[in-house]
């Protein structure tokens, strides 16, 4: 198989990354120039970017949002046996960053509305050795962060936000990512805005601002040098390679400069997706996302949550049957080989097994033609109308039987 059929094998692929020629040429300058490393002028230009989008003030990009999460627990020196408290549904990442070093993640529950990090599951689950709260801001919606604040005041706990999925996004007109003492975000090709593999660490709290530098620069104080603070510059911490290049950031930048038009192209399919499956949901045979009204989502996942398992699998194998890659979403960690090694769950997590088991996500990306949703519409309607006329024709025999009997 040639990679023109590889590429063709979905009518409607699930995910294309958006690319324009602002971002080419960005990175044809970034190539042609003398320096491609990181921490360069196409650094410089996407953070300016950032702050704009995000109202923080001090933004480190590095080379992924899991590069983003350790550099934010490294900061908060998290250590051995620790507890660290987030959603069992999230990515790996979350809960790698945690047992890196040697804490312990401590998977909670989602909120079955928005399957974001449930506080009530959270306060149940803080003892003496819990250091931070880390929610994940679940398909661009914010979590619930003023209830989350509270506990972690009353505990004296930070607060490192996951925003991998929510560049763009709000919680009361303040941006997702920019409520904790720390936040990353992901530039990963699956999200609205990439550059291939990227992230940013959102830095809240000036305490950090100093450390955070160092760390990010493989322990060196060379951020002081090139700002001609210091003379020269020399290790004086622990630190890693955390830096993007200035190739990703070339491309980064052109992508944040059309961060509301490729958020918007997404909207505008989210929001067509939720009004075509009004009916389905009305029958009982799935679920549409909630947005809280205090939220502003980037329309970053449409998803669907069915009834039972079963029909979830039914329904991906008969979408790609017709052409149509939808997907399935993350497999609880807290049920994983490593998730049972590293983390703990002292509580059922039944909102968590639910989504794990029933959530479908579809086909949504900038570029989807108006005839590719709507064949993922039709299709999906059908499936699901055709169990809902089951239900009905099973409920009525049932109730014919009695009546005779």
């Amino acid at each position: 198989m040639d990679k023109k059929e590889v590429y063709n094998e979905f009518l409607v692929p699930f995910s294309l990354p958006s690319r324009d020629l602002v971002e080419v040429n960005y990175v044809l300058e970034a190539m042609n120039s003398r320096h491609r490393h990181g921490a360069g002028p196409f650094t410089v230009r996407s953070v300016a970017a950032l702050r704009n989008i995000t109202g923080v003030s001090k933004i480190l990009l590095t080379h992924s949002c899991t590069g983003a999460l350790e550099l934010a627990m490294l900061l908060m020196n998290i250590q051995k046996d620790d507890e660290v408290i987030l959603p069992s549904f999230t990515f790996s990442s979350t809960a790698n960053a945690v047992a890196l070093q040697g804490a312990v993640p401590v998977f909670a529950d989602i909120d079955p509305l928005t399957q974001c990090l449930d506080p009530n599951s959270v306060r149940e689950l803080i003892t003496p050795r819990t250091r931070a709260i880390l929610p994940v801001h679940y398909a661009g919606v914010g979590c619930d962060m003023e209830a989350l604040g509270d506990l972690a005041k009353q505990n004296s706990l930070a607060i490192i936000e996951d925003a991998a999925q929510a560049i763009g996004a709000t919680r009361n007109g303040k941006a997702l990512g920019a409520f904790g003492e720390l936040g990353a975000f992901s530039f990963h090709d699956s999200k609205n805005i990439s550059c291939g593999e990227g992230g940013a660490l959102l830095i809240n709290d000036e305490d950090f601002i100093e450390r955070a530098e160092i760390l990010w620069e493989k322990g060196t104080n060379r951020s002081k040098f090139i700002r001609g603070e210091v003379d020269k510059y020399t290790w004086v911490d622990i630190g890693s390679s955390f830096l993007a290049s200035e190739i990703a950031a070339a491309f980064l930048l052109g992508q944040l400069e059309r961060v509301e038009q490729i958020n918007n192209a997404r909207l505008h399919l989210w929001n067509h997706y939720y009004e075509s499956f009004a009916e389905a949901e009305a029958l009982n045979v799935c679920g549409r996302p909630y947005i809280p009204a205090n939220c502003k989502h980037n329309g970053h996942i449409f998803y669907l949550i069915l009834n039972d398992g079963e029909t979830r699998t039914e329904l991906l194998g008969y979408l790609k049957a017709n052409g149509i890659s939808a997907a399935f979403h993350y497999v609880p960690l807290h049920d994983s080989p490593a998730g049972k090694r590293f983390g703990r769950t002292p509580f059922p997590l039944p909102h968590t097994e639910k989504a794990g088991h029933c959530l479908i996500r579809l086909p949504l990306f900038p570029d989807m033609t108006p005839m590719q949703q709507e064949r993922v519409i039709s299709l999906t309607n059908s499936f699901l109308l055709s169990i809902a006329q089951k239900k009905y024709m099973s409920s009525t025999i049932t109730i014919h039987d009695k009546k005779v009997g």
